[in-house]
């Protein structure tokens, strides 16, 4: 089945330099001495926010090798970019709007903290985007209210769109029920996958080998490198395990809980400094090889949301798990109203997600080597790469996930994300209060109920 068309545009390169001659009175913090930040704002999607660079005046360009980040990204599926070109069409054309500050963002006392200095507008259209790359904009742009441009302040920014095919999947039920995977295109549904939920046993963890033709159990030195072995107190959350098949019965990935989820002391919630984790796994050469590693935990304070940090496995070759790791994603869910667990390398945010908080995914290598799988070169990991649609805590969930074409070569590359999608989601229920219950399908004996 053909991938979805999707669309991602882009708004980066940004950049800020004001005239000496127009700088303000003494009273007015000059931009050159203090932050500058913008609001990026595209019809019917969420406001994103970035921080603005300031240059010297005399620049003409950007420094030459200067790294150039993204500001913004925004993710359009098909039914947005027709909805979008429609209106177009008939109302008026489509801008992407900026508005350029100076000072510092957030409020103070319930006042915006940030002073206008600008506005920007630039036009899009959206036409044939899904099928070809399109500049709207890359230069200096005049803003504020002096008409002539050598005693204006100057924006810099690179505004474009570019085709993003993705593979769309969809849960046909929670993920601890042991649903059906459908791939989506438009109005058509096709099964792909089954997924089995279970629960893994201490018996399991002291095998010193499994086959990938059972549940995936691993081999006890990974198991035991991951923490999965420690003495744990009565009160946990363990073992579960979430297997995914293809349509011939043969499993192609697993996520499978190798540290148990645990209050804190003296509280309800796993904390950030013992968050539960994840083993997201590939079968290779007739055994179970670790691909990734989730961890998650419940956040403090007024978020009070699911927290999360996913990161690549390296392959060393000799079975041992000392190698360091690539964190692709770390941010926060709301644990009320859910949200999208999201990895897109080199976007200040998604335009699509719906957590207020989200931080910027890391591409930090923290040792080297190859990182195999053939998923991604080493390092290379550039753009969207996938996404899982995660409901809040008591709401009826069924993933939905999106992952880029450019980083699936084959049936096993999919289910990798399947996996993890179907892992993020579980934490949602691993990180729930201890006070509270869990629904029956997650609980092995009664002493979990809560």
């Amino acid at each position: 089945m053909d991938p979805c068309p999707f669309v991602r545009i882009t708004v980066g390169n940004l950049a800020l330099k004001i005239p000496v001659a127009s700088k303000p009175a003494r009273s007015v913090v000059h931009p050159s001495s203090s932050p500058c930040f913008c609001k990026i704002k595209l019809k019917n999607f969420p406001l994103q926010m970035s921080v603005i660079p300031y240059i010297l005046s005399d620049n003409t360009q950007l420094p030459e090798g200067q790294i150039q980040t993204l500001a913004a990204t925004f993710h359009l599926s098909k039914s947005d970019l027709d909805r979008l070109v429609a209106k177009s069409i008939f109302t008026n054309k489509l801008h992407l709007k900026i508005s350029i500050y100076t000072g510092r963002r957030g409020t103070t006392c319930g006042v915006n903290s940030g002073r206008l200095l600008g506005k920007v507008s630039v036009p899009l259209d959206l036409a044939g985007t899904e099928s070809k790359g399109v500049v709207f904009h890359n230069g200096w742009i005049s803003i504020g209210k002096e008409s002539v441009k050598s005693s204006s302040a100057q924006f810099h920014l690179n505004v474009k769109a570019e085709p993003d095919p993705r593979f769309v999947f969809q849960f046909d039920g929670e993920p601890e029920c042991s649903p059906q995977v459908f791939q989506i295109q438009g109005n058509i549904r096709q099964p792909v996958f089954t997924c089995k939920f279970s629960f893994r046993t201490t018996g399991d963890r002291n095998r010193r080998s499994r086959s990938v033709q059972g549940e995936p159990n691993g081999s006890r030195n990974w198991l035991s490198s991951f923490g999965s072995e420690r003495e744990r107190p009565l009160k946990e959350r363990k073992g579960w395990t979430i297997t995914v098949h293809d349509l011939s019965g043969s499993p192609v990935a697993a996520a499978s809980m190798v540290t148990p989820f645990v209050p804190s002391p003296g509280s309800d919630r796993v904390s950030r400094s013992n968050p539960g984790s994840w083993l997201i796994l590939r079968p290779e050469a007739g055994t179970w090889k670790p691909w990734g590693r989730l961890e998650a935990w419940r956040e403090r304070g007024s978020s009070d949301g699911l927290g999360y940090r996913f990161e690549l496995v390296p392959d060393t070759n000799d079975g041992s798990m000392n190698a360091a790791s690539i964190i692709l994603a770390e941010s926060t869910l709301s644990s009320h109203k859910g949200g999208k667990f999201v990895i897109d390398i080199g976007a200040g945010s998604n335009g699509r997600a719906t957590q207020a908080n989200s931080a910027s995914p890391v591409c930090s290598p923290r040792g080297s080597g190859d990182h195999g799988y053939g998923l991604w070169p080493y390092c290379a990991y550039r753009g969207f790469i996938m996404s899982a649609s995660v409901e809040g805590e008591g709401k009826c969930s069924k993933p939905g996930v999106e992952v880029s074409v450019q980083h699936v070569n084959c049936t096993e590359d999919a289910a990798a994300f399947v996996a993890l999608a179907a892992a993020v989601d579980l934490s949602m229920d691993a990180c729930k209060l201890f006070s509270q219950r869990l629904r029956k399908e997650l609980c092995q004996d009664q002493d979990l109920l809560g």
